[in-house]
């Protein structure tokens, strides 16, 4: 046992890809969001879909940061980075679905 938990295969690529393709899939909601919530909810409607493309974009870039610093880390052997990405991966996915539930429950009801 050598100490260091670095996985020398392609581990740290898949797990930086299917960040990526988290974000990308946060993004493409974003961008729908954009397209579909000004006609629904007017100029809030725009303001939201801002908020979640800017959200998306600060979700990719910290994705990236936390990939490179757990790879740092297993290298050298060091404390893992904390888990900020996924809290505001979780928290924002939890807002968006929340938003999502009362605009359904709004235009059903109106």
């Amino acid at each position: 046992m050598t100490g260091h938990l670095l996985d020398a295969g392609l581990q740290p690529e898949r797990t930086r890809l299917a960040w990526r393709r988290t974000t990308l899939a946060v993004l493409t909601g974003a961008a729908l969001s954009a397209r579909l919530l000004p006609e629904v909810l007017g100029p809030a409607g725009m303001v939201l879909a801002l908020v979640a493309l800017a959200g998306a974009g600060a979700l990719a870039v910290l994705a990236d940061r936390r990939s490179r610093q757990v790879v740092r880390a297993l290298r050298d052997g060091g404390p893992p980075p904390g888990a900020g990405a996924l809290a505001l991966l979780a928290g924002g996915t939890s807002a968006a679905a929340a938003v999502a539930a009362v605009g359904v429950l709004v235009h059903a009801a109106g």
